[in-house]
């Protein structure tokens, strides 16, 4: 079309000169322009609002009536200050531009942020189209009387643009000013506006229109840009919307503007320094693709949305890049996000640089790292940059941090920021008195800066850090000039305007005295919380605890002297800005409490854009989670409470007459308790707060019921499940229940609760659980009267854990103790102590029974018909959750996405064990995190699947890379002759993985119940037959190793995968052998080569024994072993270790076959509705060996031969040099209990193995016992190895027998399950021993001697000779006769030994030994002999004394 517009050339330095000259001119007689780019630093400091020019522009905005026209050019780092003014702008109907120059994907970011402003958005792509676009945007802000935000690209360098000359007499603007819309007043406010701005742009000569398409016809797959030309020739077989009209949005035309065809709609964003890890343009396609306007087009398939985020513009892409990013869209799925510019390899353009000071708010990496993997947090630090100072880790449950690490202490939590302010104030003071002081010398410089900063110290802009480093410099040049000049030399820190914030999550509603929210507020200090609720829409009433969740907002409101906003990032990104601004700049505390809804509770970037969006809205416009602020400084008290819901706008009445926050403030203010005084409070603030919460519980409708407090302490989750049970019982007698940990609870609070029941464990020698040990603390140092509360205590324990009758006092001491403590404190006992013993026949249930029934008999409550009537909690078992994994998927992936957490869940951790992974955490740590109420320490152990043990030194060099790199500088040598890495965290759990499979190693099945690592005799005699039982176990362990893909699809592929039995991923997995449920428990293979049994291989579920031709040069086939199992249960006389049984002899050609069969009749038979009896062993017992005979040869089609004869000779590790197949040798060195590590005192081993590793042409080979094997050295190669060795002093094998015939597991700290020390402990032990079998003569005598923190016998005690097993810290069980050789279980000597009675037993066997052994007595056989200990023929009678 041909415009009549008055045109003329303009020679421009810039876009934004051409913009200005456009609104002066010809606008001229209609405008207001004003460049706020021009204002100056004074000005700034001067003018609070940062705002000087726009505020000039808005005053003559509002001058006149019909829509006074003001333009005003704005950078775009000043929008978000711009906030409440723009709200202000929308609200009022005032017929402003701004026109945004960008220059970079920063600013772009910077005007998305706005977008919620109220104000309409539009974006140009060209300098023309930003002249054009401009008197489009003035025209329909005029029209509308709706202010506009338009954006265009600056360029910078003479360019010839068109532009128009004045238009007051155009006829054609006339025209357009005077014209109505057809059908005006029934469009929707997006459509009114889309037709406007449609119409303005047909002015031109150029065919304009607010939403445009480009591309293919039928394109599957469609870009949508806001206002960023893709040209057409660059898109192929694909589409682009161009959304040059952003807001307000019209559905409408993007759903008409998008082809029938399209599958896959990618949102292509310009934006950097996002708060959430979505782009803002996806959320608003979510929106399109769930709107009544697209589900009117019942034909349609809804597309798959993706979001193509990175700081390229998208006209950067060439034609064969955007074909590159298309093609990665293509396989794409499911919603998610990527960088269409890192995958192409386009530069980002720039985007603001992020400056070190940006961070220097937060004092640590971590807690920073975490605050900012939040949107919110995000946002705090875009809008604050190095003003920000977050005192506290976004997970602390209280607001004085962690109180046991140094910088989250009250030094640095709330205390810090309360002294900072407090300091800040006597630094004001100073200053003041100082400039009243005439006799005090000043510089007119100093003067001048101090009485600048006096009158602005509140304002951030004029107390920055610049100012307070200027004002230091020039204190420090009058140092000395005057006394009175000290005190604001020390407080010169304080100079600065910070903004404080503590950031928290849900934990801090459900106790508001306990947190210390009520601190904050009744501090009156100029301190910012942000409160997380992540909760999903609808709201539960309660937390997994059963505790109930408060209203911080409300809580706060009720003082009258805070400020209080309720946000949501998905619903309104803009006032959670005006918020945080308006927190910021409150002199006073402020609480904003943020909606992030996720199902996990947690932190996370791990969602659906769609399903936190739809959670946003629905809890927002369902009034579950209105969106207001909350002032109570502003004057005009009917604007002190903003409601920013659309939606509650229009039905206020309704909302406030729920059950909501708002019944609170339906008075212009809100109103104190009658109990409350300002003094009182800052005298008993404690007291206070509780009494402030017991306000709000009645405000929100109060108690259902009476109430009940039930408190727990549990390790091993009896004691807990316990109190679960009460509770649920409770709630059916419609009591108001809260469950919670001990720790979780306040001492002080127990005189405020009615009724209180007590489930307590007992950890080791009578020991309060971890969890339970800070309650405990308090609860002895309390001096409370507990008159008007009424207690029962329930006990677990077992009363033959400590078998001594002076040990008796340990039995449910814990149990014991509080119930004596809670009646000393004047409570009154409504039950008789309950007590559950392990030895009844149900074990603690039989107690807790009877215990039940007293209870509720005291308490006299009846089952009320509809009260919390909840059937008994379903708790699931292992195999049902096996069988609904989707063959071992789970929800895996989305948990290790997770970052907000360290932990993944019980049912996920079961899982993970499939995969070759333990969650375990630092038990050292784990009472001083509870206390701080921390989450634990979590992290994971990785076993590698290693069959044989052979590695490469390449794989050696990996892994030690990666236990550098992800874990925690260390690796095991385990007792499965594998690789263990301890310490990974969870995040860096995918890259290990893949590490180790670059390494060409994997680790599924090295855990989990299927079959796991095969191992084999790593060094036998016939040096020259190891190659074939390495390849044997190679070839069983890919036989019998699962088929789903779920590994490689989790850990190696970039696409996550999600798991249940109804969702399953694109290729239908199947296990032929084991099918959905896996194996009953774990089972286990070895491979041995007599006469060396240095595998323990009657210690598995199956071993092969090989049987040899009388040459010893070939093995003709293995004797089947099967049966053997090390674990068993303190006490508990069903559960036993167990020696093999021989099933037969098979010949060599059916070992794998044989043992597929042996795995699948344990597959069938065995027990899976009890773990503890599920092993293989047990199957065995339990039918008998004739039984398995026939079962496996049925199976296998053919009859086993009888067992052939063999002989064993020892079960340890061939040391130092031996020779190997002719031209090659082996080196056998001692690790002392597999661990290798750098340790102190000038010890590097793991440096010294890596050396070994890199100078290495052989193999090493890993054994059963820990240590490792110099594998195939080369005769010429010998003495270069043995000097390398010698330079490390690792051909150091001058220790004691005893000393190399040692193991240990790794135990405490990583292990979950142990009870007392083993890996850091042996080793001292055998020092000890050491001297008494040096003064034996018995230093060259091997004694097989091993130690576990556990009954579980990871490291098989036993079968050795002696043994100690952990059963509390520093206490063990003690057992003696095991086989040298290990084909004989050993026996308990004595229960729960210490260090000083081992010394004191063993001291006068060991030297009876030396004396009275026959010729090769081994000390196993000598005790036996000697009636020191009864033998053991088989696992049942282990127990017979």
């Amino acid at each position: 079309m041909s415009s009549s517009l008055r045109k003329e050339k303009l020679s421009a330095p810039s876009t934004s000169a051409a913009v200005a000259y456009t609104t002066a001119v010809s606008l001229g007689a209609t405008t207001a322009t004003v460049d706020s780019t021009t204002a100056t630093t004074a000005d700034l400091i001067r003018d609070s609002t940062h705002l000087v020019k726009l505020q000039k522009a808005v005053g003559i905005a509002s001058l006149g009536s019909n829509h006074k026209l003001a333009n005003v050019i704005v950078p775009a780092s000043e929008l978000i200050k711009l906030i409440p003014t723009l709200r202000d702008l929308a609200q009022n109907k005032r017929a402003v531009v701004l026109h945004v120059p960008i220059s970079s994907a920063s600013d772009l970011s910077d005007v998305l942020s706005v977008r919620d402003s109220g104000c309409a958005l539009l974006r140009s792509s060209s300098a023309q189209q930003a002249v054009d676009f401009a008197l489009a945007a003035a025209l329909s802000a005029q029209r509308l009387g709706t202010p506009f935000i338009h954006c265009f690209p600056e360029s910078t360098g003479a360019q010839d643009i068109q532009v128009y000359g004045p238009l007051a007499d155009s006829v054609e603007i006339a025209s357009f000013m005077d014209s109505k819309q057809e059908s005006e007043g029934a469009l929707s406010p997006a459509e009114t506006a889309f037709a406007m701005v449609s119409q303005a742009l047909q002015l031109f000569d150029t065919e304009y229109s607010p939403i445009t398409y480009a591309g293919a016809a039928n394109a599957s797959l469609v870009y949508v840009t806001f206002g960023a030309e893709v040209a057409a020739e660059t898109l192929a077989e694909a589409g682009a919307v161009q959304i040059s009209l952003l807001r307000p949005l019209n559905v409408q035309a993007i759903v008409e503007k998008l082809p029938q065809s399209t599958l896959r709609l990618v949102a292509l964003e310009q934006v950097v320094q996002q708060p959430t890890p979505w782009g803002p343009m996806l959320f608003d396609l979510a929106a399109v693709l769930h709107s009544k306007e697209w589900d009117a087009q019942t034909e349609r398939k809804r597309p798959i949305i993706l979001d193509a985020v990175s700081a390229a513009s998208p006209a950067a892409f060439s034609t064969q890049q955007l074909a590159q990013v298309t093609k990665h869209a293509v396989g794409l799925d499911s919603p998610a996000h990527f960088n269409p510019a890192q995958l192409v390899g386009v530069v980002e353009d720039g985007a603001r640089a992020q400056s070190p000071a940006d961070l220097s708010g937060l004092s640590l990496e971590e807690k920073r790292q975490r605050v900012e993997s939040i949107p919110y947090g995000q946002l705090l630090r875009n809008m604050f940059k190095d003003r920000l100072n977050v005192a506290n880790a976004a997970e602390s449950q209280t607001i004085w941090g962690d109180a046991g690490r140094t910088e989250t202490n009250p030094e640095f939590g709330f205390g810090q920021l309360a002294t900072y302010e407090r300091e800040r104030a006597q630094l004001a003071q100073a200053v003041g008195e100082v400039l009243r002081d005439v006799n005090v010398p000043l510089s007119k410089a100093l003067h001048s800066a101090l009485s600048l900063w006096l009158g602005g110290r509140d304002n951030a802009a004029v107390a920055t850090a610049k100012q307070a480093s200027e004002i230091s410099t020039l204190l420090e040049a009058e140092a000395g000039a005057h006394p009175a000049l000290e005190t604001i030399r020390r407080l010169r820190g304080r100079f600065e305007q910070r903004s404080n914030w503590l950031v928290g999550a849900d934990e801090w509603a459900y106790d508001l005295g306990s947190s210390g929210v009520h601190h904050v507020i009744a501090s009156g200090l100029n301190i910012n919380m942000l409160v997380l609720d992540t909760a999903q829409y609808p709201f539960a009433a309660e937390n997994k605890h059963g505790a109930r969740k408060k209203d911080v907002g409300l809580y706060a409101m009720n003082y009258g002297t805070t400020y209080v906003a309720s946000v949501a990032v998905y619903a309104s990104y803009t006032q959670v800005l005006q918020a945080l601004a308006e927190a910021d700049a409150f002199p006073g505390p402020a609480v904003v409490v943020a909606y992030l809804p996720h199902s996990d509770g947690v932190f996370s970037s791990n969602y659906s854009p769609i399903d936190v969006l739809q959670q946003s809205k629905l809890a927002v416009d369902s009034g579950a989670w209105p969106l207001y602020r909350w002032d109570p400084l502003t004057r005009d008290s009917e604007k002190r409470f903003q409601l920013d819901s659309e939606k509650l706008r229009r039905s206020v009445q309704d909302f406030l007459k729920r059950e909501n926050v708002l019944a609170a403030v339906g008075a212009s203010e809100a109103q104190l308790s009658g109990g409350l005084s300002a003094s009182e409070e800052k005298r008993t603030g404690a007291r206070l707060a509780r009494k402030a919460r017991g306000d709000v519980d009645a405000l929100v409708g109060g108690l259902s019921g009476p109430p009940l407090l039930v408190l727990f302490a549990s390790d091993n989750g009896n004691a807990e499940e316990a109190a679960r049970r009460i509770a649920r019982q409770g709630r059916r007698r419609g009591m108001d229940v809260r469950c919670m940990g001990m720790d979780e609870f306040e001492v002080d609070e127990l005189p405020f609760e009615k009724t209180v029941v007590v489930s307590v464990s007992t950890a080791g020698q009578g020991e309060i659980p971890t969890n339970g040990r800070e309650f405990w603390k308090a609860l002895q140092a309390a001096s409370i009267n507990l008159n008007e509360t009424q207690f029962a205590v329930f006990g677990l324990g077992d009363s033959h854990y400590w078998p001594r009758e002076e040990d008796a006092i340990f039995y449910n001491k814990p149990a014991r103790d509080i119930d004596r403590k809670l009646a000393e404190l004047g409570a009154q006992r409504i039950a008789d102590l309950g007590l559950g013993d392990d030895q009844d026949a149900d074990g603690w249930e039989t107690g807790f029974g009877d215990f039940e029934q007293r209870l509720w008999s005291a308490l006299n409550m009846d089952v009320v018909a509809g009260a919390g009537n909840e059937e008994e909690e379903h708790k699931r078992t292992d195999e049902e959750n096996k069988v609904i994994s989707n063959y071992l998927r789970g929800t895996i992936a989305q948990s290790i996405a997770d970052t907000s957490c360290g932990y993944v869940d019980e049912w996920d951790g079961k899982l993970l064990k499939f995969h070759g992974t333990y969650m375990q955490d630092d038990r050292d740590l784990r009472a001083e995190r509870m206390a701080r109420g921390e989450e634990k320490a979590f992290s994971f152990m990785i076993r590698v699947r290693l069959p044989g043990g052979v590695a490469t030194p390449e794989q050696w060099l990996a892994m030690d890379r990666l236990a550098d790199e992800y874990g925690n500088q260390t690796m095991k040598i385990t007792t499965r002759q594998t690789f263990q890495l301890h310490g990974v965290l969870k995040r860096n759990l995918r890259e290990t993985m893949r590490g180790i499979n670059r390494a060409l190693m994997d680790t599924i099945a090295a855990c989990g119940d299927v079959n796991r690592n095969v191992v084999a005799s790593a060094n036998p005699l016939q040096a020259h037959l190891q190659p074939e039982v390495a390849r044997l176990a190679a070839d069983i362990s890919r036989h019998l190793l699962p088929s789903t893909s779920a590994y490689h699809e989790i850990w190696l592929d970039d696409k996550l995968v999600a798991g249940s039995a109804e969702q399953t991923s694109s290729v239908e997995d199947h296990e032929p052998l084991y099918g959905s449920a896996y194996l009953p428990r774990k089972f286990k293979i070895a491979i041995a080569i007599p006469p060396e049994n240095d595998v323990d291989v009657v210690a598995y579920d199956l071993g092969f024994i090989a049987i040899l031709d009388e040459s010893e040069k070939e093995i003709l086939g293995y004797n089947v072993m099967i049966g053997g199992g090390m674990g068993m249960t303190h006490n508990n006389r069903k559960t036993y270790p167990r020696l093999a049984s021989c099933l037969g002899y098979v010949p060599k050609h059916l070992a794998v076959e044989i043992a597929e069969k042996v795995m699948l009749v344990q597959r069938d038979h065995g027990d899976r509705t009890n773990r503890k009896h599920a092993r293989l062993k047990y199957t065995v017992d339990d039918h008998g060996m004739d039984w398995w005979r026939e079962q496996v040869e049925e199976r296998l089609g053919s009859k086993l031969e009888p067992a052939r004869p063999f002989k064993f000779l020892r079960n340890g590790d061939r040391y130092g040099w031996v020779k190997s197949t002719p031209g090659l040798n082996n080196f056998t060195m001692f690790i002392q209990n597999g661990r290798v590590a750098n340790f102190p005192g000038g010890k590097p081993l793991k440096s010294a193995l890596a050396e070994l590793a890199k100078a290495h042409q052989g193999n090493f080979r890993l054994t059963c016992n820990g240590h490792l094997i110099l594998a195939d050295v080369k005769d010429e190669d010998v003495p270069r190895m043995s000097e390398l060795l010698a330079k490390h002093g690792l051909d150091n094998l001058d220790y004691s027998a005893l000393r190399l015939h040692s193991m240990a597991c790794a135990a405490l700290p990583t292990c979950g399950l142990a009870m007392a020390e083993s890996e850091r402990y042996l080793p001292r032990l055998i020092d000890l021993l050491d001297k008494v079998i040096d003064e034996a003569g018995l230093r060259q005598d091997a004694i097989v001697i091993r130690m576990t923190g556990c009954p579980n016998g990871c490291a098989r005690p036993y079968n050795a000779e002696i043994a100690f097993v952990g059963k509390a810290p520093g206490a063990y069980n003690l057992y003696l006769g095991g086989s040298h050789t290990g084909e004989r279980l050993n026996k308990i000597y004595r229960e729960t030994v210490t260090e000083e009675q081992i010394l004191e037993l063993l001291t006068p066997i060991i030297k009876q030994y030396a004396l009275e052994r026959n010729q090769g007595e081994h000390f196993g056989d000598f005790v036996i002999r000697k009636g020191i200990i009864k033998e053991t023929r088989e696992g049942k009678d282990f127990h017979d004394l």
